[in-house]
């Protein structure tokens, strides 16, 4: 589960942002870590691993300060810059499928997601290849919607395009009705 995964988890679940969080935190005195873990924990029922995530965000505010943008740049630096455009208008198109879909960057690849599940992830591989990672369960693979293998354990299909123009109504196809599965 990506960071960000954990905040929506949390807002889902709450009602409340980082920002509610981090001023409920103030109004009680709360600036250690451990203090903010029980705290989540017991009066909004966080499980640990959400109730961490949230402490790091409002003790450790300092090092969560990088904008989104950057984190997508990452992927597309040096010779992967000719992805970037191609991916804008591609992710344009991702999320029409639906207003819960939301792609969100990781350190190896950006997440495609409804709400807090993931139904999909790109992944920038070279300067001459994106790989589309499609979560489908029950769906026979063809020679260009290829099992994932050993690449991926979180999708089943792996598609490899190394022309932009393979970034195509096939693909988005595939993409929609892996979003439709994660109702």
């Amino acid at each position: 589960m990506t960071f960000q995964a954990y905040l929506d988890t949390i807002k889902a679940k709450t009602g409340k942002t980082p920002d509610d969080f981090r001023k409920l935190a103030a109004k009680k005195g709360l600036t250690k870590f451990g203090d903010v873990v029980a705290w989540l924990k017991s009066d909004f029922g966080l499980g640990h691993g959400h109730a961490n995530a949230m402490a790091q965000l409002l003790v450790n505010a300092d090092k969560f300060k990088a904008d989104p943008k950057d984190a997508l740049a990452k992927h597309f630096s040096g010779e992967k810059s000719k992805w970037r455009k191609p991916y804008d208008s591609f992710a344009t198109k991702i999320k029409k499928l639906g207003t819960d879909v939301t792609l969100s960057p990781n350190q190896s690849y950006i997440n495609i997601q409804r709400g807090t599940k993931k139904f999909g992830i790109i992944q920038i591989s070279a300067a001459d290849r994106i790989d589309v990672g499609i979560k489908l369960k029950n769906v026979k693979p063809t020679e260009r919607f290829e099992e994932s293998g050993t690449w991926n354990n979180g999708v089943t299909h792996r598609v490899r395009i190394n022309d932009p123009k393979q970034l195509d109504a096939e693909l988005l196809a595939w993409l929609k009705q892996a979003y439709e599965s994660q109702k």
